[in-house]
């Protein structure tokens, strides 16, 4: 027992680390909360695209998350996957700094860090698994457990600062390709200069205290200086962004701060700030604070001065929707999908207001609205779990049956959707295209529990 408490400190921080860093995108999401806003997605993506198309990977391969935790961070995981904290976004002094920050990541991508990353890991295992033996073997020829203690203690510190090395080796590689991947993309590296620059003396405080991208992204002041010496060459420097940037994060801050911390934005966003993302953020702030009719005044005034916005349609709806008063927001929903198209975050509460309505034809076009939305992203247990109600109104125990297999694929739960697709096989007609679907739901099911 003595052994392992001393070897239990070191193999836990490479376990952390590993887990951080190379461990599958499923295992992760299973630790962590999730945003789902089409406005946050769609900004996201936009500064996203000019990066992903000058690395060479196709934008809409990139699946992007937004995580609701207040730290700073951003990372990529399991392949193709951009994970964006919710504390980056509201700390972004400016959309550049954002850019940067997705511009390392992507570089990550390009240079399949990930997968070198898992041999990494292999190898680490390797080693702390090594001098584990060696410590046994040691403890049995001395007959006393410290000299075994001190081999086992000094092989996991061997196989954390290998890690750590290859880890900062793979920063280093994904600055370069970010300062390239920019420059293609006629991007300033100046917001990740800054970015950077803002963490500098997170280097001098305690590992518990640092701010999570640095322990996550080891920073040194030669990662700074590469991009600072850049940003002094560079011909993209001064070069603006698009105007709309700065003011698509200011109403993603807004709808954030409102959301998340509706006390700190009515003081952040006092009524004499008449600025657009300051009255945006009071409207959902207000709204969070019960004060649904001031709310919903401040956001039809938002809607009279840009009619066009899908994002303030969408905000009005989901007032209405939360409300309870289903058939006043389904114009407001239909608006905004009129204007923001196959967004499955649209799709699904407009089909919300429709599921329950006395008119069949209604109720029929919210099964239209949801099987649109899982067609463009089957990720979204909730979108599963409604067309399973709207196929069970319509008698359709079948593939009601599918719908919820599939609710349960994208929580992972390998037994339920294994369950509910052999459910749906005693109903479906052999061959059918929901039968299908049903097969595959079991191999995936299988494969999902062997996971586990």
């Amino acid at each position: 027992m003595l052994i392992l408490r001393k070897v239990f400190p070191a193999l836990l921080v490479l376990c952390l680390i590993l887990t951080w860093s190379a461990e599958p995108a499923r295992a992760q999401t299973r630790r962590l909360s999730f945003i789902r806003d089409a406005e946050i997605e769609h900004t996201i993506r936009t500064y996203a695209r000019p990066i992903f198309q000058a690395a060479g990977i196709s934008p809409s391969a990139v699946k992007i998350y937004i995580v609701n935790s207040p730290s700073i961070n951003a990372f990529v995981a399991g392949g193709q996957n951009l994970f964006v904290h919710t504390g980056l976004l509201l700390a972004a002094a400016s959309a550049g700094e954002v850019i940067g920050v997705i511009a390392h990541e992507a570089g990550h991508i390009a240079g399949g860090h990930l997968a070198r990353g898992q041999e990494e890991l292999e190898n680490a295992r390797r080693t702390a698994l090594l001098s584990t033996l060696l410590g046994l073997a040691a403890t049995v020829a001395a007959g006393s457990g410290g000299a075994g203690a001190a081999v086992m203690s000094g092989g996991a510190t061997i196989a954390e600062r290998d890690f750590l090395s290859f880890t900062r080796s793979m920063e280093n590689a994904a600055d370069q390709a970010a300062l390239t991947l920019l420059d293609r993309a006629g991007y300033s590296a100046e917001g990740l200069a800054t970015f950077l620059e803002r963490l500098e003396d997170q280097e001098l405080v305690p590992t518990d205290r640092q701010v999570e991208y640095v322990r996550t992204h080891p920073l040194t002041l030669d990662r700074i200086d590469v991009v600072r010496n850049h940003v002094a060459t560079s011909p993209n420097t001064g070069r603006p962004f698009p105007p709309a940037y700065d003011e698509m994060l200011a109403r993603v801050k807004a709808k954030l701060f409102g959301f998340l911390s509706p006390q700190i934005a009515m003081r952040r966003y006092p009524p004499d700030d008449q600025s657009v993302a300051a009255r945006y953020a009071r409207a959902v702030a207000e709204y969070k604070r019960g004060a649904i009719q001031t709310a919903i005044t401040e956001v039809d005034a938002l809607i009279a001065q840009e009619p066009e916005n899908p994002f303030f349609h969408e905000l009005r709806g989901q007032m209405l929707l939360e409300s309870g008063r289903l058939d006043e927001a389904r114009p407001s929903y239909e608006r905004a999908v009129a204007l923001f198209p196959n967004e499955p975050t649209l799709l699904v509460p407009l089909a919300q207001t429709k599921i329950d309505s006395a008119d069949p034809a209604t109720a029929q076009s919210a099964v239209q609205d949801l099987e649109a939305a899982v067609a463009v992203d089957p990720d979204m247990p909730i979108a599963w779990r409604l067309l399973a109600t709207a196929y069970g109104k319509a008698g359709d125990l079948g593939m009601a049956a599918v719908a919820l297999a599939e609710e349960a694929l994208a929580r992972g739960d390998g037994e339920t959707a294994a369950l509910q697709a052999d459910r749906a096989l005693q109903t479906l007609p052999a061959g059918s295209p929901g039968a299908l679907r049903a097969q595959d739901i079991q191999r995936a099911a299988e494969d999902l529990k062997d996971d586990d």
